[in-house]
Parts: structure tokens; sequence; C-alpha cells
């Protein structure tokens, strides 16, 4: 891993300074550079993000989780990252931030999906990996992170976290098994956690066929029809091509996509609204059924999606 190419945060100090500070705290154990952490994952919002992660980087490589409720391969990378927080322990810190409700940290490390990670280092923020990665490829990323932040910056991690608690925080009385999962739903999500959209949209069309009121199965459908559209696609000219023709059903829905696995809810039904409010006919009827299947993916009871089916109704009637 190479610290080359790294974003430099607004408001952030100097490497040396940070470097200086940690050498400092780890001299100085009253000082409270060698205490225990409070939390070893910590949820962060704008608000506390330079307290939270740009002042403990000094300290302990931070690393930061951009996830979203509404994201399925979120909630298979999350509980792997916060497992291997307590088992490095102390070794990094795993930040969670929330994209929906921090657009703007969000934007600022130029996230182009989600799950995403990144680190930070001594104010120094580096991409890691996107998307659902294998266990064993996080935890080599995880130990050449650990090995940079050593090396050039001195930081070696938070003092004082027993290996015992970590490994007590894994061997936890595991919660009462629910019922045994539907095998045609379980190839669905195992197939939408491999990347592998069409078998993924087949086997949840399958699931719905003999069950058409499955919510976890439409939900999982919507969710892969829209990671499907959006393979392949070239980010800046879908854009480009949605600037320069607003009244082009095609490229307004494209864009949309984009906005929705970016996380930028509210700008793809936004988007869409009024593309239907622009159009007519076929047109019109294409881009409300988009907006009623991106609904699908957010779930009905999303206040976001409440928003925008009052807007669309505006717009049609």
């Amino acid at each position: 891993m190479s610290m080359s190419g790294v974003v430099d945060l607004a408001a952030v100090k100097a490497a040396g300074e940070a470097k200086q500070k940690a050498e400092q705290q780890r001299a100085d154990p009253a000082g409270g550079g060698g205490s225990a952490p409070a939390g070893l994952v910590i949820n962060v919002d704008e608000a506390g993000f330079e307290a939270d992660v740009l002042q403990r980087s000094a300290e302990v490589p931070v690393v930061i989780d951009f996830w979203a409720e509404w994201c399925e391969p979120c909630k298979q990378l999350g509980p792997i990252l916060e497992r291997l927080a307590q088992e490095y322990a102390g070794r990094f810190l795993l930040a969670k931030v929330d994209v929906d409700s921090n657009q703007m940290l969000f934007q600022q490390f130029g996230v182009q999906g989600i799950p995403a990670v990144f680190a930070v280092v001594a104010g120094q923020a580096l991409p890691l990996f996107q998307g659902a990665a294998p266990e064993q490829q996080i935890r080599e990323t995880l130990d050449q992170l650990i090995q940079v932040s050593e090396e050039r910056f001195g930081i070696t991690g938070l003092q004082g976290v027993p290996q015992a608690e970590a490994e007590e925080a894994q061997e936890e009385e595991p919660e009462p098994a629910g019922p045994p999962e539907d095998p045609a739903l379980a190839a669905a999500h195992q197939a939408l956690d491999e990347g592998d959209m069409e078998r993924a949209v087949q086997a949840y069309r399958d699931v719905l066929a003999q069950d058409p009121g499955n919510t976890e199965a439409r939900l999982g459908l919507g969710q892969a029809e829209l990671l499907g559209r959006v393979q392949g696609l070239d980010a800046q000219q879908v854009r480009k091509e949605a600037a320069d023709q607003p009244t082009l059903v095609d490229a307004q829905l494209r864009a949309a996509d984009l906005d929705m696995v970016g996380g930028h809810v509210e700008d793809a039904f936004g988007r869409i609204v009024e593309t239907v409010k622009r159009t007519a006919g076929d047109d019109r009827e294409r881009a409300r059924l988009r907006l009623l299947e991106l609904f699908e993916v957010i779930g009905a009871e999303d206040s976001r999606v409440v928003t925008a089916r009052s807007a669309l109704a505006r717009v049609l009637f």
C-alpha cells in the first residue's frame, strides 16, 4: 500500500504535527495516549468528524465505512469490519458514516458508490476498497494500512486494549436462531453478494413467482435490477448527457440510477419527478414506472419516498 494519491482533507493538521503529537502521547502515558478507548466502533456524523476522526487519526488509523440502511452489500460488509475492529484490539478504529445523513462527508471524500471504505491516517484520507470485499482481502488491506501508519507516521494504534476483551466480545452468546432461510431466497442473496446481477434478478423473480407478497425478495429484486443497470456505465458521460439533454428520458433515468447507487436518493427522485413533468405519453409512463421501482428499493415507509410520492402526484394530477 502506498500513501501516494491520498486525499488531503480540509482543516487537517500537517502530517508532521500529527506524528509529533502521537510521539508525545506515547512518551507521556499519563497524558491520555495510553488509555483504552471508549469503543473501537463508533458512529460518526459531520459535526463530530474533526474530533472523532481527524484528531484521533494522529494516534490510530481510522477506517471509515460509508454505508446506508437500504444498501444490502453494506449489511454484509459492516459486521465483518466491526468484528475485525474488535479482533485487531485497537490497531485501528472503525468509524461508520451513514451517507444518507452525512452528504457533505460523502461528497468530500468523492465516494462513487457504497459500501466504500477509506482510511484516515495523520489527517490524510486514503481510499481502501469499494464493495463487499472478501474477508481475507480486507484483512490484508488492514495489515498493510497498519504497517504504513507505523512506518511512515509512527502511529502504532491505541494501547491498553486487552486482547482478552476482543476475544470475549467475539465469544458472546449468539442470539437465538430464527427460522431457517428459504433456500431460493438464500441463493438470490448469494448471487447479489457475488455481483452476478443477472442471476440475482432471475432468482428473486423465481421467489416472487411462488410468493408474490415476499417483501424481502421484492426489495432484493429492486436492488439487483438497479445495480445491474449501472454496471459498465461511464458516470461522467452519463451525467454530461443528462445535463445536455434534459428531455431525453433514458439519459435522465441512467443519471437517476447513478444518484441512487451513490446515495443521493433525493436527487434521484427529484430528477425523475422533473422528467415526468417535462414528458408525455409513453416517455412519461416509463419515467413514472422507474420511480415506483426505486421507491421499492428504499421502502414505502421512508420519509423520502413519502415526499417524492407527493411530488409525483402533484405533477401527474
